[in-house]
């Protein structure tokens, strides 16, 4: 990897305010750096997950605690207007509801106090091509799915010896392998949220005769904290609900499980809060380091991009702890100055 050339391009996905392009950059040190050259450094091998720690790892071994958490989650680029291949393809998105055109791409992210770095993540392929039976429309398919990639990513984090106390994640993840996985293998806990429906057992007799409760079914109380055991998971787990009101007035309820049945209810509901800063952090690759707005179009250099995203994304997680500025706020301070040089000069034009 040319760190020289990393530094450069990434830079420059935090500067540009439109398209990310190989000649905007090249026009923006005035020809010093080529097209060619800025092309060849996305396209000659694949930056994986690996890359990102080695980059990373100095910054986390500074910061991390043993009461920190890793959190897994996924996000969807749309790029509707991209020639499809085995990474820019359909992929369902949870926020829309329906199935778009773009990449899928997952993360695990380290989060301490107010620290939250980027340490593993996996654009989702899709090589298999077939053909729907029933629609006979064609799809494309992954090899292998999400939640084997996150607890693959999972291993590495436990190989890298990093300190943490929980691991966080939504429904989507709530599988009873990852669950297993994360307990027995890693011998590690979690704090998840479980669909309304999720069947689980409020005594050892229940679950070892097999009778099931769905959860939203339980005799909840305000403060109730259920010691259970979910469905095909042979270990007990904290199961607790939140109720609380939406934006628009609604209710809502989220139900959690812990995996760790030493701790409080309090405890869970801080912990799994801390799942929100995943959200911030994609919204952050999207609007502040330009995820979208690159026109790559081969599998190597989309991944690429993405992987210089990351590593610019952390690069403003470093200013935001050096300025004590947030990522959007850091931004704006950017556009700002951007704005006036444009001003300035407009002026000077207008004078001439």
């Amino acid at each position: 990897m040319n760190k020289e050339y990393l530094e450069l391009y990434t830079d420059y996905l935090l500067s540009t305010f439109g398209y990310a392009t190989a000649t905007g950059l090249s026009t923006l040190v005035d020809g010093q750096v080529s097209h060619d050259q800025i092309t060849r450094f996305l396209s000659v091998s694949e930056y994986t997950s690996k890359d990102l720690w080695l980059e990373v790892k100095s910054t986390v071994r500074k910061v991390e605690r043993e009461d920190a958490v890793l959190i897994f989650d996924d996000t969807v680029q749309e790029k509707p207007y991209t020639d499809e291949n085995e990474v820019m393809c359909w992929h369902y998105d949870h926020s829309k509801g329906r199935a778009v055109q773009g990449f899928n791409l997952l993360n695990c992210l380290y989060h301490v106090e107010d620290i939250s770095i980027p340490v593993a993540f996996e654009l989702i392929k899709k090589p298999v091509e077939y053909s729907d039976l029933k629609t006979r429309k064609r799809k494309r398919a992954s090899l292998v799915t999400k939640n084997e990639l996150m607890r693959a990513m999972l291993d590495v984090c436990v190989q890298n010896k990093l300190k943490f106390r929980f691991v966080l994640f939504d429904t989507w993840f709530a599988s009873k392998e990852n669950m297993c996985h994360i307990k027995q293998t890693l011998e590690k806990d979690f704090v998840c949220a479980l669909k309304s429906n999720r069947l689980a057992a409020v005594s050892a007799e229940d679950y070892q005769a097999n009778r099931f409760t769905p959860i939203e079914e339980l005799p909840w109380q305000e403060e109730t904290l259920f010691t259970g055991w979910l469905k095909d998971v042979p270990f007990p787990v904290l199961v607790v609900r939140q109720v609380f009101t939406n934006k628009d007035g609604s209710t809502g309820i989220l139900y959690l499980a812990c995996s760790d049945t030493t701790v409080t209810r309090k405890l869970i509901l801080s912990t799994y809060q801390k799942r929100w800063p995943v959200e911030v952090f994609h919204k952050s690759l999207k609007q502040n380091a330009a995820l979208g707005k690159a026109p790559v179009r081969r599998v190597t250099t989309q991944n690429n991009h993405v992987f210089a995203v990351l590593y610019a994304t952390f690069k403003l997680e470093c200013l935001k702890i050096k300025r004590h500025l947030n990522h959007f706020a850091l931004r704006a301070h950017l556009y700002l100055k951007a704005t006036r040089t444009a001003f300035d000069e407009l002026q000077a034009l207008k004078a001439a």
